[in-house]
């Protein structure tokens, strides 16, 4: 079913849209030149990280789309674990995914077809001065909460300060730095950064979820709450399962359906979450066909677990789809909160016992590559590439937390012959554990000091999780570290994650072509014991801090690329993490009657430009 469009001249809603939009911008320029006397930076349709946006004013839809696509029919997917709330700002409880992404809207919409771009949506133009000190939304007059009321400054004032004072840490780390927010007009708000603030501030500020005040107890914003919410965006929760399943229904009369940025997306009627308890029962319903598409990360599964009669007579497709987005970091993760972890030789040795080749060849079939770099699959690597001048002068200051070749692009994974028995790394790897402090005594390592035998827990959320677990402790059996391998369900692994209370994780940092602030929640020393950070590792390295600071700091794509690959040098450097793997494309499999447009988006694919036929 084709969405039909409206407002054509001469019709009752072109006219009173015409109507607004005058009184929009005469409130803009009459507001503008009582709040300062200087002339106001160019009102623009989207800003960039990094150079100039791709898209020219007045484009009609995005490039990945396809506008024609029919709407109708039910996407179903699947997802591991459960939920307790569908509050997904605030500490408390766990929230389903695509709250965020189908009912609350931003300021601002990410183009997944460039490194960081956005373009203008809930607010149809912004003023970006070129020192980026302060930033001016102008609302479109257009803008509606799903229960009717517009879309006001007050709405976004508002949803800045909830969400700096009691949303998650990342949104009180971004949002802190504002000094100063002024409603200019009930269409349009400036934000005035203060100390801490830096170029990347204002597209944070652009993608901040905008909430409803007159909605929104502040009182209670920090409490879960299973209470359907309400937002601007595309889609409204109409049927809730508690941590059982999510129903979103399509808002056909969402007040973006024929702007631009809308042209080709949200084209399901619904979108339902199915929640599970493992990925074997998961991948059991996706062949009995109740669920519709899914991510594959398993490389046996895709290897040998598609052989099934849907997938042989067609109603499963699947491929490996290209994409030109990073790999990210998939890690076994060394919490160094742990007196054990926090000597760099016993990660280094333990690093040097993680048998990549032997795994590769023997449980996924060779199909992954070994990670090199934090930015693997991309030109922000450091992997094979000299470190240039700008990289050498970001780092001159920080030479003694660099490991030797980091700078010359040579740092590489330890390798292998791949036999299982791994004996040229073994040796490096005892004598760095000897180093370190450790003995072997009757078969146990032990610390010669204290006697502690070495002994660790290693927390498995997954049954994929536990085969590679259990591989890498038969490596760590043969010189006598103990590990105990805790498999724990979604609730326990995510209360765990919080408090920090582990030894050793797997875990997944995704990643894009303009990393920025996240790297701070991620590494940054200040995150270190913020509780829900995604600082794991426990880092703490004014290196790392001040190169961050470079990356955020950066004006254009050179100095950026530079400061990247300078923080991806220290972050392998550290052995904060035992590299994993990573494919090469994106493995995906989907129902026949699923289609996409032609044209991927640079990061692969973009699930709500997808279809459904009969």
């Amino acid at each position: 079913m084709r969405m039909e469009r409206s407002g054509k001249p001469g019709g009752r809603s072109w006219c009173s849209r015409l109507a607004r939009a005058v009184l929009f911008a005469a409130a803009v320029a009459v507001t503008a030149t009582a709040v300062r006397a200087e002339p106001p930076a160019q009102i623009v349709h989207g800003i960039a990280m990094h150079g100039a946006p791709v898209l020219l004013p007045g484009f009609e839809h995005l490039p990945y789309v396809n506008p024609e696509a029919p709407k109708g029919g039910t996407l179903r997917l699947g997802e591991l674990g459960s939920y307790d709330s569908l509050n997904p700002f605030v500490l408390k409880g766990v929230a389903p995914s695509g709250i965020r992404d189908y009912v609350y809207e931003s300021l601002l919409v990410r183009s997944a077809d460039e490194p960081f771009t956005l373009y203008g949506h809930l607010a149809r133009g912004i003023e970006l001065p070129d020192d980026r000190k302060s930033v001016t939304f102008h609302l479109d007059p257009d803008a509606r909460f799903s229960d009717g009321r517009p879309v006001t400054a007050d709405d976004v004032s508002f949803s800045w300060q909830i969400l700096k004072e009691k949303g998650q840490p990342y949104h009180r780390a971004h949002y802190g730095v504002v000094a100063r927010v002024d409603i200019l007009s009930p269409g349009s708000v400036r934000f005035t950064m203060g100390e801490g603030g830096n170029r990347e501030t204002p597209l944070l500020l652009g993608l901040m979820p905008i909430l409803p005040r007159h909605l929104i107890d502040a009182a209670t914003f920090d409490q879960t709450s299973l209470a359907a919410p309400v937002g601007s965006g595309p889609y409204r929760v109409s049927e809730i399962d508690p941590g059982r399943a999510l129903t979103f229904e399509r808002q056909r009369e969402w007040w973006a359906r024929d702007k631009p940025l809308a042209r080709g997306r949200y084209n399901f009627d619904r979108i339902r979450l199915e929640y599970f308890r493992d990925q074997t029962t998961l991948f059991e319903a996706f062949k009995a066909g109740e669920i519709d598409v899914r991510n594959e990360d398993d490389a046996g599964r895709w290897a040998d677990g598609y052989d099934f009669p849907a997938a042989k007579d067609g109603r499963i497709e699947r491929g490996e789809l290209p994409t030109g987005w990073p790999a990210g970091m998939t890690a076994l993760v060394f919490n160094t909160r742990r007196a054990m972890f926090a000597d760099p030789r016993v990660r280094r040795a333990l690093l040097l016992m993680f048998d990549f080749e032997w795994l590769n060849r023997n449980l996924f079939h060779g199909h992954y590559a070994r990670t090199q770099s934090f930015f693997a699959r991309s030109d922000l690597s450091s992997h094979g590439r000299p470190a240039d001048a700008a990289e050498r002068a970001l780092l001159a200051p920080w030479s003694a937390s660099l490991k030797p070749g980091a700078l010359e692009g040579t740092l590489a994974m330890p390798v292998s012959d791949g036999s299982g028995r791994n004996r040229d790394n073994l040796k490096v790897a005892i004598e760095l554990l000897r180093d370190a402090g450790y003995v072997s005594e009757g078969g146990r390592l032990v610390h010669g000091v204290t006697r502690q035998p070495f002994s660790f827990e290693m927390m498995a959320g997954k049954r994929a999780e536990e085969r590679l677990f259990q591989a890498f402790a038969r490596n760590l059996a043969q010189v006598g570290i103990a590990v105990q391998i805790r498999p724990v369900d979604s609730a326990q692994r995510w209360a765990r994650l919080k408090a920090f209370d582990f030894d050793m994780i797997q875990w997944s940092w995704g990643t894009s072509l303009s990393p920025g602030n996240e790297q701070r929640n991620r590494w940054g020393s200040g995150s270190a014991d913020s509780e829900n950070s995604l600082n794991f590792a426990g880092v703490r390295n004014p290196a790392i801090d001040s190169v961050i600071d470079g990356v955020v700091a950066a004006k254009e794509r050179p100095e950026f690329v530079a400061a990247v690959r300078a923080l991806d040098r220290l972050l392998l450097s550290g052995d904060y993490v035992i590299p994993l793997y990573h494919p090469k494309g994106l493995w995906m499999a989907w129902r026949s009657e699923l289609k996409r447009p032609d044209r991927a988006p640079l990061s692969g694919t973009a699930l709500e430009t997808w279809w459904k036929v009969p």
